[in-house]
């Protein structure tokens, strides 16, 4: 079984693992083919994040691009990843199962099943895609179950999951593997949109490793992802994979199966890093997403500005990234309010050194939220930056601007910013009401940031990307932005 996660139609995108290329749609292609050629009895999976926050190549296409190419490589089966709601569950139903957009035309779909077994309709109560799947190989059935990390409604904007409920990922699988044991089948694989992360002893902690921890023991093996990480473990006996993201890993898991008893008798796994030293991109796959790089070079191409020098998300151990002040600093201007908020979650790329385009600044916001402007008191917005330590899995950090503040990470969750200042250092008075810019994921209590709900006198203006392209055209050329101590850390 190859295996793939959170690829977000990284199509062209090249990364960079110990300063060598890896990555894009073709070299992964290159990969997955060779590696299916040495074993007859292969499965392409995919664990979900297939698209959603992709690059213009993808997105301005309606990510169809991107579920072209799994067909074309044979993917024998997906699961759901909460981008994949990004849009809506009726633009996902028509990625999968096909039917016509207004801006692309009719697109035939997936050429493979989804499972997903704890997303049901609101109404029905019904799955919305079969919670479980089976494979034959060379007659052997083999059991598929799909899960979504149930947060996904707190991490897509309320339309996206219109009309959907997201029920417990360990329950909805335990209730598949009876279903699966009645029908015979002893090897069963769990799909699941959720991650954690290995310590240098081997150990995965986090949401995977608490929902593996409560599964059947005839689950022989969890395909993980959601966190971008690598994992490549063993919890309550069962294997745990996943191969970071975008393309630039798979996973190889290898299971024998006893014809006799029909279970699984041996597994073992191999993430493998998409080097492109020794490797030629697939010529097939290569050529389709050179055709879908055509179609979208007149809009991307174009010069919004020049920077000095990369401008990158990375974060500094308060929590600050050059990138996100840049965004913050945008929001700000353009609502024109004394602070703005942005989510760590929603950068999806850097900016690079020199020429910027367009394209580029899209891959840094592709999800098109709106700005909107609202007021919150200074006490409210304290306890808004409270929010950011509530899931001890995932702390969040908002990039800021007009505002700066200090957090002691040794406090409780509820009281670790010790203090909030305007940028000329004054505090922040509690009472006073103060104006704010965020985007429309935000706004509407996204992240857990449910502070952002009892904002008042909500405006809305325009996107976050639109935005971010006219405060770059106006500032002086060439531009930057970097970490100025606007998020700190102390220990008193």
């Amino acid at each position: 079984m190859l295996s793939i996660n959170d690829f977000h139609g990284q199509l062209d995108r090249v990364g960079n693992v110990n300063n060598q290329p890896v990555g894009t749609a073709a070299y992964l292609a290159s990969y997955l083919r060779q590696r299916s050629l040495e074993n007859p009895n292969t499965l392409l999976l995919h664990v979900g994040d297939a698209v959603g926050a992709s690059p213009p190549v993808s997105a301005l296409l309606q990510d169809e691009p991107t579920i072209d190419i799994l067909n074309t490589l044979g993917f024998d089966l997906g699961t759901l990843g909460n981008h994949e709601f990004d849009e809506g569950v009726t633009e996902m139903m028509r990625l999968i199962h096909g039917g016509t957009h207004p801006e692309t035309g009719y697109f035939e779909g997936a050429n493979f099943p989804y499972t997903v077994a704890n997303v049901v309709d609101k109404k029905t109560h019904q799955p919305i895609l079969p919670p479980h799947v089976i494979k034959r190989v060379k007659g052997v059935p083999i059991g598929f179950i799909g899960v979504v990390t149930k947060t996904t409604p707190t991490i897509v904007t309320p339309d996206g999951v219109k009309g959907v409920i997201f029920t417990d990922e360990a329950e909805a699988i335990n209730r598949e593997v009876k279903k699966l044991k009645k029908k015979g089948v002893k090897a069963i694989m769990v799909l699941a949109h959720e991650g954690g992360f290995q310590n240098s002893k081997g150990e995965i902690t986090g949401p995977i490793a608490d929902i593996t921890k409560q599964l059947d023991p005839e689950v022989d093996v969890v395909f993980a992802g959601h966190s971008h990480s690598y994992l490549n473990g063993t919890v309550n006996g069962k294997l745990v994979v996943q191969a970071y993201s975008y393309g630039t890993a798979f996973s190889d898991v290898d299971i024998v199966i006893d014809r006799r008893t029909k279970d699984v008798i041996q597994k073992r796994a191999e993430v493998v890093t998409t080097y492109h030293k020794g490797m030629k991109p697939d010529a097939q796959i290569q050529k389709m997403v050179d055709e879908a790089q055509a179609k979208v070079a007149p809009i991307i191409n174009e010069e919004v500005g020049q920077t000095t020098e990369a401008i990158t998300r990375t974060e500094n151990d308060a929590g600050e990234s050059a990138l996100g002040n840049l965004i913050a600093d945008a929001q700000r201007w353009k609502m024109n309010t004394d602070f703005s908020f942005m989510n760590p979650g929603g950068i999806r790329a850097d900016l690079p050194a020199g020429k910027v385009t367009w394209g580029d600044v899209f891959s840094v916001q592709p999800f098109g939220n709106d700005l909107v402007k609202m007021e919150l008191t200074g006490e409210q917005i304290r306890r808004l930056l409270n929010q950011q330590f509530q899931d001890p899995d995932r702390i969040r950090i908002l990039k800021v601007s007009g505002l700066e503040f200090t957090w002691n990470p040794s406090r409780p969750a509820n009281d670790r910013v010790v203090d909030v200042r305007k940028a000329d250092g004054t505090p922040i008075d509690p009472a006073r009401t103060y104006t704010v810019t965020t985007n429309s994921f935000l706004a509407s209590g996204g992240d857990n940031f449910t502070v952002f709900n009892e904002g008042t006198n909500k405006v809305v203006g325009p996107t976050d990307l639109d935005a971010l392209v006219e405060y770059i055209k106006q500032l002086p050329q060439p531009f930057s932005a970097r970490i100025e101590g606007r998020i700190q850390l102390t220990d008193q």
